[in-house]
């Protein structure tokens, strides 16, 4: 079976990972394809290594007609879901004649599995994925589950985290400014979890390089460790994160990443929509700018986030407790 899409940045590749361990819940043992048929796809570099047991084959560039036929290499897919809603797209993967065609293009006019009765297409984007594989499958989806992490990543990150400390998370930046939280109310949070016993742990990419220094100084008990790293990769920020008791994330990448890794998460939205792009964590609190007045991610205060926090610490706790 294969699932098709026009391409995969990281960030839309992170937030399609619950509709792959769908798939794979939908069918165990089938051999399953991945096609970007327009771009490229992370799956096949960045989160390569999160794909073991998985994904089993990963195409890319293959466009839709005679091209992605000779890249498939068998003369018909007995189940083809096509994420993308181009309906030109649509009819040319119709013609590859799959046993099972699944799309959602048109309103599902075009798919060859049709949708229950006073069906409503779900604002949620990883909700919409779901359906897609829950419709193909004829059952329920069952995204639950983390992902596989390669065996150095997890070593590596017990270094940087060694066991004993409450770990916190703290996603600091964003794609877009305007979606981060502001840096000081970060330093803030991190003081107070301090003050609560609890260890920082600040996942500070590229684009805040500028900042790294003045936050070690300001926060000499918060661990930096993609700085002590000297490098980072997804795999090990969700290796360092599956190592927190919780973390705190805007609307980015690495509040997807920190998802990924199952540890209860924080997530703060202002100018964008969490009921559209909130990610896919079975212990998620969603704390938006407009419940405090405002539109602006500054609306967010600290006090609502460490309430949060530490309810998902205990939660953590709890869990843990309770593990044979």
């Amino acid at each position: 079976m294969a699932a098709y899409v026009d391409l995969d940045l990281v960030g839309d590749a992170l937030i399609k990972l619950p509709f792959v361990r769908a798939l794979r819940h939908a069918w165990p043992e089938a051999e399953l394809i991945w096609i970007a048929g327009r771009g490229r796809t992370a799956y096949a570099s960045a989160l390569a290594p999160l794909m073991g047991g998985l994904l089993d084959r990963v195409i890319e560039e293959s466009g839709v007609g005679a091209g992605l036929r000779a890249a498939v290499g068998a003369p018909r897919l007995d189940v083809l879901i096509d994420t993308q809603s181009h309906v030109g797209t649509t009819l040319a993967l119709r013609l590859l004649r799959p046993g099972r065609f699944v799309s959602a293009a048109a309103g599902y006019w075009l798919s060859g599995v049709q949708t229950p009765p006073g069906y409503r297409k779900p604002r949620r984007l990883i909700r919409r994925l779901l359906d897609l594989a829950e419709f193909a499958a004829a059952r329920p989806a069952v995204a639950a589950g983390g992902v596989v992490l390669p065996e150095a990543a997890q070593a590596r990150a017990a270094t940087l985290l060694p066991p004993g400390p409450r770990y916190v998370a703290q996603v600091v930046g964003a794609g877009g400014r305007h979606k981060a939280w502001p840096v000081e109310r970060h330093v803030a949070l991190a003081e107070a979890l301090t003050a609560d016993g609890a260890v920082p742990v600040l996942i500070l990419g590229p684009a805040e390089r500028d900042l790294v220094s003045a936050l070690m100084a300001r926060l000499p008990a918060a661990r930096f460790p993609l700085q002590q790293a000297d490098g980072s990769g997804v795999d090990l920020t969700i290796a360092l994160a599956a190592r927190c008791a919780a973390g705190v994330a805007g609307d980015c990448g690495g509040g997807h990443m920190l998802a990924a890794s199952g540890a209860p998460l924080v997530s703060v939205f202002g100018p964008t929509d969490p009921a559209k792009f909130a990610p896919w964590c079975d212990r998620l609190t969603v704390l938006r700018a407009q419940d405090f007045g405002g539109t602006e991610m500054a609306a967010i205060p600290v006090a609502p986030v460490l309430a949060a926090l530490r309810g998902a610490i205990l939660s953590s706790a709890t869990a843990e407790e309770a593990r044979p």
